[in-house]
């Protein structure tokens, strides 16, 4: 196989991590992950697999006990026993070594899956919630991952089946709640999560639809023209030759030539998208393989030495090496060359090839990423997950979802719980895919998780009234879309460099709640609230607004400490649930005292650039810092991409954020920048410094003070506030006044209500007059999180 599809790998152990016997073998990679191997023939497997690329790791410290009955192995973590026969629930357990629940944490050969799940193939006409695969974490202590069913990498580069018999490859983690451990364990064993390019984190623009060229361009120009930019032009299987096809040929479901009839001349159009600052996917089936009407056939008989005067079809096989070259070669590159960045892969045909064993999605995700990493650009594909090891293959697409409330509840829960399989970068159909109803709200509600997702796509079904436009929907919800794609743009410098600590610290982007408060239950019960990078917990709306508030609510756990909402500047103390009410303009994301958040300046719209005008939210209460990280789109892995860092504290005694100077090689960010500091929560009369000098400061809104400056990015500059600030929720009258001038609610109610918020008693007693008043249960909650909150 040619080098491109060479990857590293380590996949031998060392013999001093190895307890054998003649029918099984017991690897202890670290000191909570155990392979354990059994083979009725004697003979085991060294070569990596699409799930384990690496097992020459260091060896941990272990104990065997080699008993006349069991064989004991013994680590700081785990209990092995084992009775040296077939793999049985009797004669083979990992006990985690610690005491993590009021039972034994064990786990026993031929168990159901324990863990707290992975995620699945795809979303394909899901409604709601579905079945996942297994992960490497468990409430329990112990998970195990069965790799009996993977398919082989070998040196060369390329594929082996498993050998047949009476064989089974187990992975064990028994890392107890160190969930993060347990992560780490899985990446050093699979490999890491790659570096994406700074672009895929803005906006994706996607619809089944069939868009002739100047079409397609004059819908980004109106994009722009409402200011809501995008980075990633998704064209999906319009742009090759479908209803043109010659009706003996069959199905345009795949295609590799233009449709000339919309796309008359590609290089130009292709252009035109980059000269807008777009890179481009197409959408490919690639399952029927290449037929005669192609552009590309006859080079593709010439490749394979068949005769293109026959015209018969050559069929598509993943699984042979020449086909595979030629594929790349003949039908690709061509198309890469006229300026197509990514590709698409849409297989919708399950996991069998010719070759008993090897799955064609996997064979396509893993060889179309190496292929796209030609010449030291950052690899980049878009498909279907495939399994434990797809992580490396960046971006998943998770199919076709079915619009509905449902889906979009199980959305969160869904990406949150991929990192537990490693896999960090899921793709939605932000706004569902096909079938329901046209609901507004639901749609917006979709967008805004779309903000706080790995990747933001809108895209659609074939259908002239699924929509995504934003001015296809009324002027409220229209500007809350506008807002929320335009946010996402301006997360993008904070989005980078969470994308850089997946790459090089193995922490994905979206986390469950559970992996910082294991012993927590409620951070189990929360399924839709996740961890957003490192300084952010977001509770999207997964249900439709109340009709009397008329505003969305979620149920959140949030973690000890502080927490103010970036939209609304609300504060709420954690270490509790609390019931969270939001009108259409937001959904929560909630920054923890002493966090840091970097965004794009207001006007800055190209998310492929270390933008020129930062703006820096603090939330005061707590010490913090964050280094900013930026590169200049070049080199492929942490270690090999020019990076410039800025460190961003927050000292929590003395009211100061310092810009530290800006640690890289010249020429990555402009090299004098605007810096907006906003301070959360704190009262509109805040006085402010900078280096030591009194500067004016703004009010954009409730609970926000505004320090702008401009200064070299290889100086430091400080921002104070004064001492020990203390962030609280401003105007809370205001805020109630707010609530119940706009619910739906009797006016005389709403005036009994309002008196009670402004008696000269305790909250307690205030909540409690409010119930005796019995307002709709939404109305109360929302009454009750404005008057609890700090």
């Amino acid at each position: 196989m040619d080098a491109r599809f060479r990857i590293p790998l380590s996949p031998v152990a060392h013999d001093a991590a190895v307890v054998s016997g003649d029918r099984f073998r017991i690897t202890v990679l670290t000191d909570g992950l155990v392979r354990i191997e059994w083979a009725e023939d004697g003979v085991f497997e060294d070569r990596a697999s699409t799930f384990a690329l690496h097992r020459d790791l260091p060896v941990p410290a272990f104990r065997v006990v080699d008993g006349p009955e069991v064989l004991e192995v013994l680590t700081d973590r785990f209990h092995l026993t084992y009775d040296r026969r077939r793999p049985s629930a009797s004669g083979l357990r990992v006990d985690f070594a610690g005491a993590i629940t009021s039972w034994h944490s064990t786990w026993r050969f031929g168990d159901e899956d324990a863990s707290l799940g992975g995620t699945a193939r795809t979303l394909d006409v899901v409604d709601g919630r579905t079945a996942l695969g297994p992960g490497v974490v468990a409430a329990g202590g112990v998970a195990a991952l069965d790799d009996s069913a993977s398919f082989l990498l070998t040196e060369d580069g390329w594929v082996a089946p498993r050998p047949t018999g009476d064989r089974s490859d187990l992975y064990v983690f028994a890392y107890g709640h160190d969930f993060a451990g347990a992560l780490a364990a899985f990446y050093a064993v699979s490999g890491d999560q790659p570096l994406l390019p700074r672009w895929a984190l803005g906006n994706w623009w996607s619809r089944y639809y069939r868009y002739a060229a100047d079409e397609y361009l004059a819908l980004l120009d109106r994009f722009e023209r409402e200011g809501v930019r995008f980075s990633v032009a998704v064209i999906d299987m319009d742009w090759h030759r479908v209803d043109s096809v010659p009706p003996e040929f069959g199905s345009g479901w795949t295609g590799y030539s233009w449709e000339r009839a919309l796309f008359p001349d590609p290089e130009a159009f292709l252009a035109e998208l980059h000269a807008r600052g777009l890179r481009v996917t197409l959408n490919v089936h690639p399952a029927d393989g290449v037929r005669a009407f192609e552009d590309a056939y006859p080079a593709m008989c010439r490749a394979l030495g068949r005769d293109p005067e026959e015209r018969l079809p050559i069929a598509f096989d993943i699984t042979d090496p020449a086909f595979l070259e030629a594929y790349f070669a003949v039908l690709h590159h061509g198309l890469e060359d006229q300026g197509v960045d990514f590709w698409w892969l849409d297989w919708q045909q399950g996991p069998h090839s010719r070759v008993a064993g090897i799955d064609p999605l996997w064979m396509l995700n893993h060889f179309h990423f190496l292929d796209s990493g030609r010449g030291g650009r950052r690899p980049l594909t878009f498909s279907r997950y495939a399994g434990p090891g797809s992580h490396r293959y960046p971006v998943g697409f998770s199919g076709d979802t079915v619009i509905s409330w449902a889906s979009l509840e199980f959305q969160p829960e869904f990406t949150a719980t991929a990192a537990n399989i490693g896999y960090g970068w899921w793709s939605h159909d932000i706004g569902g895919h096909l079938w329901g109803v046209r609901d507004d709200e639901l749609q917006l509600r979709w967008v805004q998780l779309g903000v706080w997702s790995p990747i933001l796509r809108l895209h659609s079904s074939n259908n002239p009234f699924l929509e995504k436009e934003p001015w296809a929907f009324p002027a409220e919800t229209r500007a809350a879309i506008d807002d929320a794609l335009r946010l996402r743009v301006r997360l993008v410098p904070y989005l980078h460099t969470m994308n850089r600590r997946a790459a090089a610290d193995r922490t994905p982007l979206v986390l469950p709640l559970y992996y910082e408060a294991p012993g927590e239950p409620d951070a189990y019960r929360t399924r839709t609230v996740f961890r957003f990078g490192s300084e952010l917990v977001v509770a999207p709306i997964t249900a439709p607004r109340d009709p009397v508030t008329l505003q969305g609510a979620v149920t959140a756990w949030l973690p000890p400490g502080t927490w103010i909402d970036i939209a609304t500047t609300i504060v709420h103390e954690g270490d509790r649930s609390v019931r969270l009410h939001r009108d259409d303009s937001s959904v929560p994301a909630l920054l923890q005292a002493g966090g840091i958040l970097p965004l794009a300046g207001e006007h800055e719209t190209d998310a492929a650039a270390n933008p020129a005008h930062l703006e820096v939210l603090v939330a005061p209460g707590a010490d913090g810092a964050f280094v900013l990280v930026e590169d200049d789109g070049t080199g492929t892995t942490p270690e090999t991409v020019p990076t410039l860092r800025t460190p961003l504290t927050w000292d929590q005694a003395t009211g100061t954020l310092t810009i530290g100077a800006a640690d890289g090689p010249t020429g990555i960010a402009p090299e004098t920048r605007t810096w907006t500091v906003t301070v959360l929560g704190l009262p509109a009369d805040t006085v402010a410094w900078v280096d030591g000098r009194p500067h004016p400061t703004t009010v954009p809104g409730s609970g926000r003070v505004r320090i702008s400056l401009t200064a070299d990015i290889v100086a430091t500059t400080t921002v104070s506030v004064g001492p020990d600030p203390r962030p609280a929720t401003q105007d809370r009258e205001a805020r109630v006044l707010a609530l119940l001038s706009a619910a739906q609610y009797p006016y005389e109610a709403k005036a009994a209500l309002w008196k009670v918020v402004g008696a000269p008693r305790s909250v307690a007693a205030r909540i409690a007059e409010l119930q005796a008043l019995t307002p709709p249960a939404p109305l109360m909650e929302a009454l009750t999180e404005l008057l609890t909150a700090r």
